[in-house]
């Protein structure tokens, strides 16, 4: 199926739900992610920053990048005057030097602190505690140039539904209780709207469960390159 049917089929399941999609437009070429925004996409997510940075240069201005993968902080000047979105903040160190390169470009750039909600081994992500300690934390409110907005989340790579449906869950009831408890909102740095979960296998479930933001690439575009 064209890359244009996909994305149609993909806005129609999601119809019913509050989310919208991030086409995951990784390791993809040129003429691909040019087809992609003539099929009316434009909320575009990346891993690496040199291939944003690249594809950025010579696409639409009007294209808004999202960054979906791990970020190190060397790497965040680069993306800083343009990026629309980083879903894959895991530090207070990481969001200070954020809140530095966006000061350069007089810009306030929204972030998600990622959750770590899988069972499998990972080196990225926050855990529930970690993530409410760095919202209290005195040096965060300090930060002008930076906004939180949500968090962000993946699920276990595994087959067991039940378990994705679980992991899920466990986010977004944290995700209402700091909506519910105003978490961070009197610094004015903080704003609890986006819930980004879901990726080709398992969006319609994170989509089910009140996701925002599905992150999908695979299930319009076939197997990675």
């Amino acid at each position: 199926m064209a890359i244009a049917e996909q994305i149609s089929l993909i806005n129609k399941q999601l119809n019913d739900s509050n989310a919208r999609l991030i086409v995951v437009t990784k390791t993809r070429s040129i003429e691909e992610l040019q087809e992609t925004y003539a099929a009316g996409a434009l909320e575009f997510g990346e891993n690496r920053v040199q291939e944003m940075v690249e594809k950025q240069a010579v696409l639409p201005k009007d294209i808004l990048w999202h960054q979906i993968g791990h970020l190190q902080t060397n790497k965040v000047k680069y993306i800083a005057p343009f990026v629309h979105l980083i879903h894959s903040v895991d530090s207070l160190n990481l969001l200070k030097e954020i809140n530095k390169q966006a000061a350069k470009h007089e810009r306030v750039i929204d972030c998600l602190l990622q959750i770590y909600i899988a069972t499998e081994e990972s080196k990225f992500g926050l855990d529930f505690a970690e993530a409410e300690a760095l919202l209290e934390d005195p040096a965060f409110a300090e930060l002008q140039h930076i906004r939180i907005v949500g968090l962000m989340g993946m699920a276990s790579f595994t087959a067991d539904e039940e378990q994705i449906r679980q992991e899920f869950q466990s986010l977004a009831d944290f995700f209402q209780k700091l909506k519910n408890n105003k978490t961070g909102v009197s610094t004015g740095l903080v704003e609890w709207i986006e819930l980004s979960m879901g990726m080709s296998g398992d969006y319609l479930i994170a989509a089910e469960l009140g996701a925002t933001l599905v992150r999908v690439g695979s299930a319009i575009y076939g197997p990675r390159h």
